[in-house]
Formats: C-alpha cells, sequence, structure tokens
C-alpha cells in the first residue's frame, strides 16, 4: 500500500546576494531540500526566499510561519538546509519560531539530521501522558546549534566591523559615498584601500553650492534654484521593508533644508566625523570637494574645522548670548575707532544739553583730560579727508585684473549652465517625439491618455528650462552692469566709503583705509598710516581742515583743555 503523499515548505535563506552566488546559494539550498523531501515521501509546493541576515527582533522566517498559519493543517513539513537558515537569534528566537510550527501542525526539519522527529514519554510504560513527560532527545542539540548560529554572526560581525572601524579612523572609506563623490579603490600601505574621489556629475553641483554660500549676497532659496538649473537630482534609490526591496525613491530636486544639511556636513571639506570614529572629525585620504576654509566662510561661524598639527577640532554653534561680549556701538556714533590725539585711546560720542534745552552732538575724551569735537566738524574732517583719498595705481591694475578673471569665470558658469539646459530640453524633446511613437502602436484609450499626459508635462518642463535659460543668458548683461559700477568706485573711492544710507556701514568702510586707527588729529595733518592698497592725493594739506578744528583746541598744541562748549 503506498504511503500518503505529505505536502511540506521550503525556507531558503542567505545573508546577501554575494553569498548566493559563492557556495550556499538558494538553488543548491533547494537541491538539498529536495532530496530531504523525497526520503519522507514530501512535495515541496511552497518555497521562500530570503536574502537577509537578521539576528535581532525581525525574523525574516516569520513570514513562512504566517503563511502556516493561514493554510492550518494543510502543510505537513518545513524543510530548512540548516538551524542557522532558519535564524541567527539563538535558541529563544529558534525556540519561539519553531514552536509555532508546532501549534500549527508543522513538523520542522533540516538537511543535516539535527533536529529529529522522535518524541519520547518519559510515562510511556504506565500508559499516561502529560506535557511534561514528553520530550524530544534532539532539542539540546537543536537549541546548541542555534546559539552557535548566533555566536557565529558574532565572529564574523566582530572581524568584519572591527577591520572597518580601524580603516574609517585611519580615513578610508567603508560605506556608499555621500552625494558629490563616488568610491575609488587605491593601493595603500594597508593593502586595497577606498577612499572618496569626485563625482564626475555630481561634483560641480556641491562645489557651486559653497561658492554660492560665500558670495553672501544670494538667500538659500536663491542658491537652491540656481542649482536646480544645473540638472541637479538626488540619487536614485532602493527602498525596502523589512523583508524584500518594494521600489525606487529619489531623483528629487534640493530643497532648502536639503542645501543647509549639505553646507554643514565636513565630508565636502574631506572630513569625516561619524559614530565610527567616535564623534572625532578624522581627516580623510582623500581631498575634500571644498578646501577647509572655504567650509568654514560658507557656515559663517555656525559649524567650523579647525587643524593644528594634524589634529582635527570642530566648534558647533556660536555662543550663548549671554556669553556674547556686548559692544556699546551706538549708530548716531560711528567713527568712535578714531582715536584720542591726547591719549591715543578710542574716542567717545555723546550729546550735552545746552541751556536751551538742545543736544549737542559730539566726539570727546575725558580720561584726564578734555577734548571735544562737534559731530558737524567731525564729519567735515571726515568727508574732506575721503575726498582726498584714491587706490594706488597698483592696486587698480591687479583689482581691474581680478575683476576681469571674475567675469571670465561667471561667463564659463553662464555658458557651462545654457549648455546644460539645452541638452535637458533636446533631452525632452528627444523623450516626447519616443512618446509619440509609442502612441501610434496603441489601441488602448487609457493608455494613450497617459502618454498623452507624459506629454504634457514635459513640455511644460521644456517651457521651464527655456525660461532658465533665457534667464541665465539675461544675467550676462548684469555681469557686464556690475564692472561698469566697479569702474565707478575705483575712480569715485569717495562715494564708495561714505556714499551709502547705513552710517554705520559707512564707518567700517573708512576703517578699511587704515592699517591702525588714526588719531582725530593725523586725520586734520594728513599723517595717518594707510592701507597699501590707498593713497592720499598729494595737494591735501592741513591748511583745509584749519576750520575743522575744535574751538580753543589748535592741532600742534594739547598743553591746556579748552572750555566745554
Amino acid at each position: 500500500m503506498e504511503h500518503q503523499v505529505k505536502t511540506g515548505m521550503g525556507i531558503l535563506r542567505v545573508s546577501s546576494t554575494k553569498q548566493g552566488l559563492s557556495g550556499d546559494s538558494p538553488e543548491d539550498q533547494k537541491n538539498q531540500i529536495k532530496n530531504k523531501a523525497k526520503l519522507l515521501n514530501a512535495n515541496v509546493t511552497k518555497w521562500f526566499t530570503f536574502i537577509q541576515s537578521s539576528s535581532g527582533e525581525i525574523q525574516p522566517s516569520q513570514e513562512a510561519i504566517d503563511y502556516c498559519k493561514a493554510h492550518q493543517g494543510e502543510i505537513d513539513y518545513c524543510f530548512i538546509k540548516s538551524i542557522d537558515r532558519f535564524t541567527r537569534g539563538g535558541a529563544y528566537f529558534y525556540d519561539h519560531l519553531n514552536m509555532q510550527l508546532v501549534k500549527y501542525g508543522v513538523q520542522l526539519l533540516d538537511v543535516e539530521g539535527i533536529i529529529g522527529t522522535e518524541t519520547i514519554n518519559t510515562l510511556a510504560h504506565l500508559d499516561m501522558s502529560f506535557s511534561w513527560s514528553k520530550f524530544s532527545p534532539t532539542r539540546k542539540n537543536e537549541l546548541l546549534a542555534a546559539e552557535d548560529g548566533k555566536d557565529e554572526v558574532r565572529r564574523i560581525l566582530t572581524r568584519m566591523i572591527g577591520a572597518e572601524i580601524r580603516y574609517v579612523r585611519m580615513g578610508y572609506r567603508v560605506r556608499q559615498a555621500p552625494p558629490g563623490y563616488q568610491n575609488a579603490k587605491i593601493d595603500t600601505d594597508h593593502g586595497t584601500r577606498v577612499i572618496l574621489v569626485p563625482h564626475p556629475i555630481e561634483s560641480p553641483w556641491f562645489i557651486r553650492m559653497f561658492e554660492m554660500r560665500i558670495q553672501g549676497n544670494l538667500t538659500d532659496e536663491e542658491i537652491v534654484s540656481e542649482i536646480n538649473f544645473m540638472g541637479y537630482k538626488s540619487r536614485k534609490i532602493k527602498r525596502h521593508d523589512l523583508i524584500d526591496k518594494i521600489g525606487y525613491g529619489g531623483e528629487k530636486p534640493l530643497t532648502v533644508k536639503r542645501l543647509q544639511r549639505i553646507i554643514k556636513n565636513p565630508v565636502y571639506a574631506g572630513v569625516n566625523v561619524e559614530k565610527w570614529t567616535s564623534g572625532q572629525p578624522v581627516k580623510g585620504k582623500f581631498e575634500g570637494l571644498i578646501t577647509i576654509e572655504m567650509f568654514n566662510k560658507a557656515n559663517k561661524g555656525k559649524i567650523s574645522i579647525f587643524e593644528e598639527e594634524g589634529q582635527m577640532t570642530i566648534h558647533k554653534g556660536q555662543l550663548p548670548q549671554w556669553m556674547v561680549i556686548k559692544k556699546k556701538d551706538n549708530p548716531d556714533y560711528p567713527y568712535k575707532f578714531i582715536r584720542c590725539p591726547i591719549c591715543e585711546k578710542p574716542l567717545l560720542g555723546s550729546a550735552s544739553r545746552g541751556k536751551s534745552g538742545k543736544y549737542f552732538p559730539a566726539y570727546h575724551c575725558s580720561r584726564g583730560h578734555y577734548f571735544r569735537v562737534p559731530m558737524s566738524t567731525f564729519d567735515k574732517t571726515i568727508r574732506i579727508f575721503s575726498l582726498n583719498l584714491s587706490f594706488n595705481d597698483e592696486f587698480k591694475a591687479k583689482f581691474r585684473q581680478k575683476v576681469l578673471d571674475v567675469w571670465d569665470k561667471r561667463q564659463r558658469i553662464t555658458s557651462e549652465l545654457t549648455i546644460s539646459l539645452n541638452q535637458q530640453v533636446a533631452a525632452i524633446e528627444l523623450e516626447v517625439n519616443m512618446l509619440k511613437d509609442k502612441i501610434k502602436s496603441l489601441n488602448s484609450l487609457s493608455v494613450i491618455k497617459m502618454f498623452e499626459d507624459d506629454i504634457d508635462a514635459l513640455k511644460q518642463k521644456k517651457v521651464d528650462l527655456i525660461q532658465k535659460r533665457d534667464y541665465k543668458e539675461d544675467a550676462q548683461v548684469q555681469i557686464e552692469t556690475l564692472i561698469n559700477y566697479v569702474q565707478y568706485y575705483m575712480e569715485h573711492l569717495h562715494d564708495l566709503l561714505l556714499g551709502g544710507s547705513d552710517k554705520v556701514k559707512n564707518a567700517k568702510m573708512f576703517e578699511l583705509v587704515f592699517e591702525e586707527n588714526p588719531t582725530y588729529q593725523e586725520l586734520i595733518d594728513g599723517t595717518p598710516k594707510l592701507s597699501p592698497l590707498f593713497k592720499l592725493n598729494d595737494t591735501y594739506t592741513s591748511s583745509e581742515n584749519l576750520s575743522a578744528c575744535p574751538r580753543g583746541f589748535e592741532p600742534l598744541a594739547f598743553g591746556s583743555a579748552s572750555r566745554r562748549s
């Protein structure tokens, strides 16, 4: 009489695709399970394949057990190649999963024969049976095999992760390259190792982000718009659930939040900070897309990288407000950096009230002596001095060349952007033509409608790209206008120094003229130490400024204090 054919399912599992191609593939496991099932006169009707390593609470085999629950009474055996292919969570998870199978009437069997099918009842000679009197003689070996599988995972990870941590701390790369980079293998004293190199397509986007941030005259929204004009898209990524791949994501334009995260990431300056470096910055064995100086300028003090004697440090965040040294800057008296001609200390500024009740603003010093200049007189001295200032001839020549170099660079960037946009427009036109050709061979109205919608979307994208291209071409005219402004201010330095509406900014510009802050007397005499970039006209004499001296104060006589006005 023929034995009844049993029904079984098989679980195939490898920790990675690489492992599946090197000796323990799902196909090899399937053949071994089929041979085992044949010996038991069983037919495997359902297969589960898992390409995932897990030793935690998430157990891939749970999906197969849930299948047994949904088809309770239909499955007799659950076949595995070995216990470590069923779980690597150790004895606890093995016992938990196996008890579920027993509950649903399924016998777990392995190809290696560690799991036995015999059950012994210690009270069988008395024709009695209790739950505690029945046991499997192979249970202890099964639990030991499960623990061995867990121990093997620990040993493998310790060797692999330990080595990777050491290499990361030495400045090498062991993970996927961040956007803007790609991994490259090189021969080193430590064997063949991986470093980061600029990605041929992505790296210009990231370099440009930092360059525009450093300029300081663009908002993050404007930078994002510019980078997206260049064709920026995030990388295409695979999306996974806990068991398997479920689709793709990514390929999105740049956003302000993403830009801000990129600007703060030290890896773009060639510095790595992560858990494996214990949070300490490590100089990579590769050149960053930008320099550390550019990184610091782009972050404007919010995060800064410092390198001293090969040691890297990172300072994050600005000081709390209560720790910041507060300066007594009064916008009504922006020129207090000019020093007193008597004690050579910075001047003070205030307004005294006269008998009439009116206030008379002035710059003054009262450190054991009396010196006071009315604000109108003081401002006149500043104005006359600035009218006699100019850039020296050598600086003019170099600066003009620098402006031309910047202009040429911007022209090239604009040209590259225009070429990129034209390429994108051409690609869209090609895609539209391909969709039109496909429509000709379609019969389904719903599919045709989908294709037509895609074509409309592409046409709108093409219009947007053309507008962006035209905008970039118009920007060339703006650059030429900028050069004209530069030329004007080179010849009219006075307007650059004092022509603004903000008195504080004017004062800061004026302060840049000097190698060291001048005294008021030096401004009158025309003898301050100027920055090498500037020169004072030969026709400037102190006689022009005698009328600007304070009442009761002679330029070369400081012996006695004048009366208070």
